[in-house]
């Protein structure tokens, strides 16, 4: 199917140039022309990508080494005859593939909810005739009409407009309507700065426009941004990439142990095939952490939920941990950082310049004069100021249950705010000084202008607008009630020194009129008007993404703004957050035309992107990604998509955020507070911690496990406990001790902490040392009691009842060393603190008695009755595993004190 070219440059072309380039007339097309074309050119939608069929994604889940290893354990399971366990491993199995499934099926949406934004119904141009056609049937060359409300069906070169205002923030990142033209502008115009063209699926917020439809479907803005997204690998996270390595490892060593001890008890101690291929399997089953998959799924469930009531909502799990380790947040500007509502912060008048305080579209807030506040009675230019922004003003601000809500233009919403803070009643003063007549807003001549007239016969011209096109109206300026010449010199300074705050500067002006002036002119306001000042506004950063950006910071976590807003606007905003060095701010412009390199370089110097597209957030995110950063992404636009579901975790806006970004994300915030991040950055760091923490319990238990049978073999002695008894202590210590880990409460200072590094693996040397230490005195304590026992001649049954009950004695007194890896519990914190720990443990010790004294349990696992002061021996041998790493705790940490030389009291 032929398509048009996909032309880089209609915005800088000539009307006449693009009418002919696309083959089209003012007129429109003809039917039969149209028909033709979108045979030729196809319908505008975006394509679909291709799927994987369900059956095929199902089947995937399974495709992991540790699911291996589990699948392998639930056969040998079942083998055994084992029924119970075995159905709760593949249950375990089972589950874990449904919750993939159910995930990947939800990114998918993704694609579906960018195709499903388009518009749906056209007005075009048709034989020279107005009609509505569906969207999907509008083709390059029609003539389309866009008027307030409507959504742009295509990309649309603009050849005539009336005050256009466009919402394009879903796809720039534009916080503001843009004001359309339909003068050309240079060729290498970020999209942003496109004011000629009209793209696919934004909002038309006021005004009307016609246009020629230059691209449609996969070859507008929108459909590039599809099939970016489209081609977009999320990548994995790397905590399941971790496991999948350590699956591997432990594969192999499982393997390696199981025929050793298969081999050197044939060869050697002379065992029978039966009974060496049990004790084979006895290992490993011993060795295989059966209940790992399900814990570490539990502990992110839990995080999740910790999340949620932190305003974080997560969509995919995994993306739990990976927050902990994240080591960089590329976070949009409006409404995340800032509040996405415009504020007035200062105003100058022809005498001072004055600061206004308050936040928002909320009408608290007080002007001050160097520092002191003062009231408008004592300044009358201030107080005609704040007046002529109230009636020269169309929006409107309610208070609906507590919460101020602004119907309108943003930047006028300001202007009533800052009007109510003076002390004036908008609806009183309206019908004080009722409006007469009105020359709207348009972008061809950058004001409006307002007459009214008071019930005294009295009449005045207000006029608002752009700071060089209101001075060039204006011949005096208003001091204290006083017309004086004008000083254009101090209103300039003036210009520069508010728009270098970052705020946008909008004139006030006005000019008394007579009783029988009824109707506005252009030619009434060329001249003659007093200027009455400039206001400043800005959207305000949010006080608490302040403190958030600072915590972040100490957590040794770099943010970074990218936003598609003006350079100056992001590095005034970034100087006050605390982004960047207030200075470093790089385009969109400078960095289309820098090398990979040069890109490279730029990305790890600067803090502060402005005016950047959908490519360079990708780019962004990938360039840090190759420098080794884990990169969050923050974004609400159809723009942010591709860099959402690149990112290691993509946090999307709830509020405003669109479906698109939402569906891309890992994460949605509802409460679009970027300190709603932070949040969930320490939770996802606990959740990591926890999880370490059961990993440290898990393993080494298992090693122990395993290490007892080894010992028996190479001692050739018979299995102090055998396979179907080693299943009931995983279970038992898996689904309560191992589990109550993930209930830790945050550690003391977590946010002081730098983030891990990403690529530390599960099996750190710690860990490696911490298994060895734990799995050795598991063995000589458990196989020693066994070997006590064998000597004084006891029942096989009843020495492998005492083994099986030392075994889970050791996991109790050990679980308690586990809650504080490094530091000692023996602190009130260390007992204290996570209840979950003594209710798992008040379950374990019940289990156990039933486990060791009911006939049932006794003749399904083959065990006997203990005596009560067999109980006591069992106790003084096991809680030798507390006191032992409690010291290996503090021998570890004398050692890293006079490594590092830091005083001890820093160490508590």
């Amino acid at each position: 199917m032929n398509k048009v070219p996909f032309n880089t440059s209609w915005h800088a072309s000539e009307i006449t140039d693009v009418l002919e380039q696309i083959e089209s007339e003012p007129e429109g097309l003809t039917i039969e022309e149209a028909e033709k074309r979108l045979s030729r050119y196809g319908k505008n939608k975006l394509r679909p990508p291709k799927k994987q069929s369900p059956v095929i994604r199902f089947l995937l889940q399974f495709h992991n080494v540790l699911i291996y290893v589990l699948l392998a354990a639930g056969i040998i399971t079942a083998l055994l005859s084992h029924w119970v366990d075995a159905g709760v491993i593949f249950g375990v199995i089972i589950v874990n593939a449904l919750i993939g499934f159910i995930q990947e099926g939800k990114a998918e949406k993704a694609l579906d909810a960018i195709r499903s934004i388009l518009s749906q119904q056209a007005f075009v141009l048709r034989d020279g005739k107005k009609v509505m056609i569906p969207a999907d049937g509008v083709v390059p060359g029609d003539i389309v009409f866009l008027q307030s409300g409507d959504k742009v069906p295509a990309d649309i070169r603009l050849i005539k407009t009336k005050e256009l205002r466009i919402d394009e923030a879903a796809l720039t990142g534009e916080s503001m309507p843009v004001d359309k033209t339909v003068v050309p502008v240079i060729e290498t115009a970020v999209i942003g700065d496109r004011k000629c063209m009209a793209f696919s699926a934004t909002f038309v917020t006021y005004g009307q426009g016609t246009g020629v439809v230059v691209s449609t479907g996969d070859d507008t803005e929108i459909g590039r941004i599809n099939m970016m997204l489209s081609n977009v690998k999320p990548l994995t996270t790397r905590l399941l990439r971790q496991i999948a390595e350590f699956g591997y490892l432990l594969t192999m060593a499982i393997g390696a142990m199981a025929i050793f001890t298969f081999v050197f008890g044939i060869m050697v101690r002379q065992y029978k095939f039966g009974e060496m291929f049990l004790a084979a399997v006895g290992m490993a089953v011993a060795a295989i952490p059966e209940g790992l998959p399900a814990i570490i799924t539990i502990t992110l469930a839990i995080g999740v939920k910790g999340m949620a009531t932190r305003n974080a909502i997560i969509r995919r799990l995994p993306a739990v941990e990976t927050l902990g380790s994240v080591t960089v947040i590329c976070s949009d500007k409006t409404g995340t950082l800032t509040r996405n509502e415009m504020t007035v912060q200062t105003i100058a008048t022809v005498s001072h310049l004055f600061d206004v305080s308050g936040v928002g579209y909320e009408p608290h807030g007080e002007f001050s004069l160097d520092g002191k506040n003062i009231t408008l009675t004592e300044h009358p230019t201030l107080r005609e100021l704040a007046q002529a922004a109230l009636l020269c003003n169309d929006a409107e601000l309610h208070a609906v249950e507590n919460q101020w809500q602004m119907h309108g233009d943003p930047t006028e919403g300001a202007l009533v705010s800052m009007g109510i803070k003076a002390g004036m009643e908008h609806a009183n003063l309206k019908e004080m000084y009722p409006r007469t007549d009105v020359i709207p807003f348009e972008s061809e001549h950058r004001f409006m202008a307002t007459l009214h007239h008071d019930h005294s016969g009295h009449g005045f011209i207000y006029v608002k607008g752009a700071p060089e096109k209101v001075l060039m109206m204006c011949d005096k300026q208003r001091s204290s009630g006083v017309n004086e010449p004008i000083n254009i010199k101090y209103w300039n300074n003036h210009i520069e020194e508010i728009a270098g705050r970052g705020q946008r500067v909008l004139a006030i002006a006005s000019m008394p009129t007579d009783v029988n002036h009824r109707t506005l002119q252009f030619s009434d306001v060329n001249g003659g008007l007093s200027i009455l000042g400039f206001i400043g506004i800005i959207d305000p950063p949010r006080t608490e993404a302040i403190k958030a950006v600072q915590l972040c910071k100490s957590a040794g976590i770099r943010v970074k703004m990218i936003t598609g807003d003006h350079i100056s606007t992001a590095r005034s905003i970034g100087a006050k957050i605390g982004i960047g060095d207030g200075k470093t701010a790089i385009s969109g412009t400078e960095l289309d035309v820098m090398d990979d390199n040069q890109f490279r370089l730029a990305v790890q110097k600067a803090d502060i992107f402005a005016r950047v597209s959908p490519e360079h957030k990708l780019k962004l995110v990938q360039s840090l990604q190759a420098n080794g950063e884990v990169v969050a992404m923050t974004g609400d636009g159809v723009n942010d998509a591709p860099a959402l579901k690149r990112a290691d975790v993509g946090i999307a806006m709830g509020i405003k955020g669109t479906d698109v970004a939402k569906e891309s994300a890992e994460m949605v915030l509802t409460d679009d507070n970027f300190a709603s991040i932070t949040n969930a950055v320490e939770q996802g760091r606990t959740v990591y911690s926890n999880i370490k923490k059961s990993i440290t319990f898990i393993l080494p238990t298992n090693g122990g496990e395993a290490g007892i049978i080894i010992a028996a073999v190479l001692t050739g002695r018979l299995l102090p406990i055998t396979p179907v008894q080693i299943l009931w202590v995983n279970m038992i210590t898996a689904v309560t001790l191992a589990l109550s880990l993930a209930f830790e409460p945050p550690e003391a200072k977590i946010m002081q902490q730098s983030p891990r590094n990403p690529k530390e693996p599960i099996l750190s040397p710690f860990l490696i040392w911490r298994i060895l230490f734990v799995s050795a005195i598991m063995v000589m304590g458990t196989f020693g009691l066994f070997l006590w026992d064998r000597l004084h001649n006891v029942s096989i049954e009843y020495a492998r009842t005492v083994s099986v009950n030392t075994l889970v004695m050791f996991e109790i007194f050990y679980l308690l060393n586990t809650r504080f890896l490094r530091t000692s519990v023996f602190t009130r914190k260390g007992f204290t603190g996570n209840r979950y720990i003594y209710i798992a443990i008040g379950a374990v010790i019940i289990a156990q008695l039933f486990f060791t004294y009911t006939p049932f349990m006794q003749h399904l696992f083959g065990v006997k009755g203990l005596k009560p002061v067999e109980w006591i021996y069992i106790t003084i041998i096991t809680f030798s595993v507390f006191v032992l790493v409690e010291i290996e705790k503090l021998i570890l940490q004398k050692r890293e004190r006079r490594k590092k030389k830091i005083p001890e009291q820093l160490l508590k």
